[in-house]
């Protein structure tokens, strides 16, 4: 699709990008979900607060326990920046390399997104050679959705995984039925024309605007909870995971695909690293005529938590049986939890 020479690309290359990499361098409703739930609870003794320092402090997460952060340095994710969530004085949290405050980080995430809305399949193609459908394939295999599952897709916008679900679900009875929620109006625009254009039964899915921190659903209403490549753009990831935690019904299913920080081979980490520095922002400038959201972008995978890591934190939100499954030697995980 994309006529681009490899001198075309070469030439999109600047000081600025070859700059950033260096400075990284250096530094189921349905009783299945609930059965197959239950099967896996014998894991969640070995799962949970084995690995956990015994001098950890937490607090509850509605009933649940969240890691609890210094008083002295609260901080949450936008790329590489660090914004501390602030004592009364001065927090902070990341957006990329920069320092911004926890309550302009969103705004920062909503502009990007906002920019990116009209291309962002299109980049998405680009930018993973088109993996990204398989990777979406994949999660829809692992949940394998009986008929009748009720989906909520969090920051899903432009409808790619809903549309895998509901044609996974197309001739079940009773039907499934997916909410697309998403805080970001232009990215649900796109997916609205999408599934009108691709003839999407409109009767089983919903479009709504929303905040994946504090979530406009009542307790016990889905059976499952997807989202893909979103949950490294929120604010407060506990907060997130505990509002996916209440949504779900008993016996409910929580999954995530997301990028991982590190790779476990060193040579295709350095490979896969540059490739993201010094192609990705470059593409993003000729294809859609923006470097910095998808600077940002890349430098978002990079503060995101290590899989180890972001499963204990699904594990504070309340899920058990939380496992995770690398894919494409590790450059994406889908991570799955049950509300037991």
């Amino acid at each position: 699709m994309f006529h681009i020479t490899l001198k075309g690309f070469i030439s999109q290359i600047s000081t600025k990008s070859l700059t950033t990499y260096n400075k990284f361098c250096l530094r189921r409703r349905n009783s299945l979900y609930l059965v197959a739930a239950r099967k896996c609870q014998t894991l969640t003794g070995r799962l949970s607060d084995s690995k956990r320092n015994p001098n950890e402090q937490t607090t509850n997460c509605s009933h649940q326990k969240v890691s609890e952060r210094d008083p002295n340095e609260q901080t949450a994710h936008f790329g590489y920046q660090t914004v501390s969530e602030r004592d009364p004085n001065e927090q902070t949290t990341h957006f990329g390399y920069q320092t911004v405050s926890p309550t302009d980080k969103p705004t920062r995430v909503h502009a990007v997104f906002t920019n990116v809305a009209a291309n962002y399949d299109c980049m998405n193609d680009a930018m993973s050679l088109g993996l990204h459908r398989r990777w979406k394939d994949k999660l829809i295999d692992r949940m394998a959705p009986p008929s009748g599952t009720k989906l909520l897709d969090v920051a899903g916008g432009t409808g790619d995984v809903a549309f895998r679900f509901l044609n996974r679900t197309a001739k079940g009875t009773p039907e499934s039925h997916v909410t697309v929620c998403d805080i970001n109006q232009s990215m649900l625009d796109v997916g609205k024309q999408r599934a009108v254009t691709s003839n999407i039964d409109g009767s089983r899915i919903d479009w709504v605007i929303g905040d994946g921190e504090n979530l406009p659903f009542a307790s016990d209403s889905f059976h499952v909870y997807t989202i893909a490549f979103g949950i490294r753009n929120f604010t407060n990831i506990p907060a997130a995971l505990c509002e996916a935690h209440r949504v779900l019904c008993p016996g409910g299913r929580l999954l995530v695909l997301e990028f991982t920080p590190r790779l476990g081979n060193p040579v295709l980490e350095r490979l896969y690293h540059a490739y993201s520095f010094n192609v990705i922002p470059p593409l993003g400038k000729v294809v859609a005529n923006d470097w910095k959201s998808y600077e940002y972008l890349v430098e978002s995978i990079r503060r995101f938590p290590g899989q180890e890591e972001f499963l204990r934190l699904i594990q504070d939100a309340g899920f058990r049986c939380v496992e995770f499954e690398n894919i494409t030697a590790g450059i994406v995980a889908i991570h799955s939890g049950y509300k037991l």
